[in-house]
C-alpha cells in the first residue's frame, strides 16, 4: 500500500460518461449487484448495459465493471501509461469499478499482478495471502468461501494498492459512491504461450514449400491402419527443421504478443500530412527486439536507423515529424499504410 503515490490523479470520466460508455457495443461491461432476493445473493449480468436497466445510483451495493477503459478514454491511456515501467508485453489494460456505499464483488484472487489505483471516493480494502482458494458454490461469481484478511485499510484518491498473483483482496466502497482503477497484467501459462506461439510458426509454414513425404519402398500390409514409422519419422523432423530455423520461435512471440483481442477493430484512418508527425492508436500494440518490429499481430524485418526510430515509435507511441521524414522509403510507405488502416494517426504537436 502506497499512500499519495498518485496525488493529483483524478478519475479518467465522470459517472455520466462512464454510464453512457457501458451502454455501446464494443465495450466490456459488467454489472455486479448484491441481492438477498436472489438464491445465490448476487446478480452478475455481462454488457452492454442500458443505462434504464442499471439500479438507482442511490441504492446501495452495487457495481460497474468496465474493461479496457484506456481503450475508449484518453485519460485512462494517459493513467495507463504511468505504469509502462512494465514492459508492454506484460501490461493488459485498466479497469475501472464504479460502485455505490458497500458495493464490491465478494472476496476473490487474480491469477495476475495488479495495481489499484483509488480515483475517487474511498474504497475499503481487505488483503492477504489465501490459505484456503475453495469458493462458494452456486454463484455467479468466484467468491472465495473462507477468506481470512490480514490487513484491512481505506484508500482516499491518490493511493496506490498492489497486489501479487493469487493474493485475496476484497474492495468495498465506504461513504458513498466510489471509483477504482485496477492496471492489470497480462498472463499465460506456459502451455498457452507455446500453443499459441506454435500456433504462429505453423501459420507461417503455410505459405512456405518444403519436401514432400515420399515413399517408394513402402511394402504391402496387412497392417492398414498403423501409422507408419517413416511417415511419423518425417513428421517428426519437419517440426524440428522448423523450430530450428533461427529467430522462427522469436517471431511468433511477437506477432502473438501484439495481436489486438478479438473484439477490438479499427475504423479506416485518414491520410498523413505534410509535416505531421505521428502517434500510436490507442488500441495498436507495438512492440520490437533486435531483429524485428511488431505491430497488431504483424511482423516487419527492420534493421540501421528504420530499427532505431520504430522502437522510437514503440516505446514513446508517437513520432516527430522530422524523425518520421528521416525514415527509409519503404519504412515510410509502411507507416502510411498503418495510417490508412487506422492504427495510427497524423500528430500536429509537432515535437521530435
Amino acid at each position: 500500500l502506497v499512500r499519495q503515490a498518485l496525488p493529483a490523479v483524478r478519475a479518467p470520466l465522470t459517472r455520466t460518461e462512464l454510464l453512457a460508455l457501458a451502454e455501446r457495443e464494443g465495450v466490456e461491461s459488467r454489472v455486479v449487484e448484491q441481492d438477498p432476493a436472489t438464491p445465490a445473493g448476487w446478480t452478475l449480468r455481462h454488457g452492454p448495459v442500458p443505462r434504464r436497466s442499471l439500479p438507482p445510483v442511490k441504492r446501495p451495493r452495487w457495481t460497474l465493471l468496465v474493461q479496457g477503459l484506456d481503450l475508449h478514454v484518453p485519460a485512462a491511456r494517459a493513467l495507463l501509461e504511468t505504469f509502462r515501467f512494465v514492459p508492454d508485453a506484460r501490461l493488459d489494460d485498466l479497469m475501472i469499478s464504479y460502485a455505490t456505499e458497500g458495493g464490491g464483488v465478494g472476496p476473490h484472487l487474480d491469477n495476475y499482478d495488479v495495481f489499484l489505483v483509488q480515483v475517487h471516493g474511498r474504497r475499503r480494502w481487505r488483503w492477504g495471502r489465501c490459505a484456503d482458494e475453495s469458493l462458494v458454490e452456486g454463484v455467479p461469481l468466484k467468491i472465495l468461501r473462507r477468506f481470512e484478511p490480514e490487513v484491512d485499510a481505506v484508500l482516499e484518491p491518490g493511493d496506490l494498492l498492489y497486489l501479487p498473483p493469487r493474493w485475496g483482496h476484497d474492495g468495498t466502497a465506504e461513504g458513498g459512491e466510489c471509483m477504482t482503477c485496477s492496471v492489470g497484467f497480462r498472463v499465460a501459462s506456459g502451455e498457452e504461450l507455446a500453443a499459441e506461439v506454435l500456433t504462429g510458426v505453423a501459420d507461417a509454414l503455410r505459405d512456405e514449400e518444403g519436401p514432400l513425404y515420399r515413399d517408394p519402398g513402402q511394402p504391402a500390409t496387412d497392417q492398414p491402419g498403423r501409422v507408419p514409422e517413416r511417415l511419423q519419422a518425417f513428421a517428426r523432423a519437419a517440426v524440428e527443421r522448423r523450430l530450428r530455423v533461427p529467430g522462427a520461435l522469436d517471431l511468433a512471440l511477437g506477432e502473438t504478443l501484439t495481436e489486438p483481442k478479438s473484439h477490438v477493430w479499427f475504423e479506416p484512418g485518414e491520410p498523413l500530412r505534410d509535416g505531421q508527425g505521428v502517434r500510436l492508436d490507442a488500441r495498436t500494440r507495438m512492440m520490437y527486439d533486435e531483429r524485428h518490429v511488431y505491430i497488431n499481430g504483424e511482423s516487419f524485418r527492420a534493421g540501421g536507423r528504420d530499427a532505431r526510430l520504430m522502437a522510437r515509435l514503440a516505446d514513446a507511441r508517437r513520432l516527430g515529424p522530422r524523425d518520421l521524414a528521416a525514415l527509409s522509403e519503404g519504412a515510410r510507405r509502411l507507416v502510411e499504410e498503418w495510417a490508412d488502416d487506422g492504427w495510427l494517426h497524423g500528430d500536429d504537436d509537432g515535437s521530435d
